[in-house]
């Protein structure tokens, strides 16, 4: 057993390894995907995350059921917060849930593998550069990807703009219709508050080449998150023009402002 497999049996209690156990999560003879995903690191990073989910954002998931048992999947979902807690949250969700966990891979900015020692660690525990190419790869071996259209908009946003959707990008609809897979989407509530931003420092982001530098609290704060999975939603693979493409962006655009709203209306506080 190597030291990383030694430190994850160490990490990991006794139900979790058996809840683990169910998770189909095909890697080769060496340990690791063509993404770098490691099953151990994944396994290891859920369980030093759980607290986090469960105590920490006391994390509500409605509808998780809506994330099929198998086959390919784009979860498409509202971004904010600075930093990208909420995918980790509906990762955790997806792999925490009872009946047929998976470990969902998650679109990232291209700075964070950039960055030394977390990139290669998000590597490890499924993050992939959000890049068409990868995406497609990964819908051909059936995976479950989560992918934020807002991107960069979305996730730097300031906190006067909190819940109001940025332009969505239209590459995860060309791919779904491609590779027909389903769309689930997903109204996260509750990252806004986390880490919410009153200034973006423009002139320090661009000489650091990242996307914003915010004038946010130094650590997320303990925001209660709600997080309501859609029905999955599906669209042929036609001739569609581009504005019909955007039209069906549109749609699901749409649906996660309706699974926002509801998310909005069910939590009783922010903290």
């Amino acid at each position: 057993m190597g030291l990383q497999a030694k430190l994850a049996d160490l990490l990991i209690p006794p139900d979790l390894k058996a809840h683990f156990d169910k998770v189909e999560k095909p890697v080769g003879d060496a340990g690791y995907d063509p993404w770098g995903f490691k099953l151990e690191n994944a396994k290891a990073g859920m369980a030093a995350f759980r607290w986090v989910h469960d105590k920490y954002f006391r994390v509500q998931s409605y509808g998780i059921e809506n994330i099929p048992a198998k086959g390919r999947a784009l979860v498409i979902a509202n971004h904010g917060g600075q930093l990208p807690m909420d995918g980790l949250m509906i990762g955790m969700a997806i792999a925490m849930r009872k009946e047929n966990p998976r470990f969902a891979r998650a679109m990232i900015e291209r700075f964070f593998p950039t960055v030394p020692i977390l990139g290669n660690w998000l590597n490890s525990v499924g993050a992939v550069i959000g890049d068409p190419l990868n995406c497609e790869k990964m819908l051909e071996r059936e995976e479950v990807i989560v992918v934020f259209p807002e991107g960069a908009r979305g996730a730097g946003k300031l906190y006067k703009d909190a819940y109001q959707l940025e332009r969505f990008g239209n590459g995860f609809m060309r791919l779904a219709m491609e590779f027909d897979a389903p769309i689930i989407p997903v109204g996260v509530v509750g990252n806004e508050e986390t880490m919410p931003a009153v200034a973006n420092i423009k002139p320090l982001a661009k000489l650091l080449g990242v996307p914003y530098v915010p004038v946010a609290p130094p650590m997320p704060l303990p925001a209660q998150m709600h997080l309501n999975f859609g029905e999955a939603m599906h669209f042929p693979n036609d001739d569609a023009s581009e504005e019909e493409v955007a039209a069906r962006v549109n749609q699901v655009k749409e649906a996660i402002n309706g699974l926002i709203a509801k998310g909005l209306k069910e939590r009783e506080s922010i903290f």
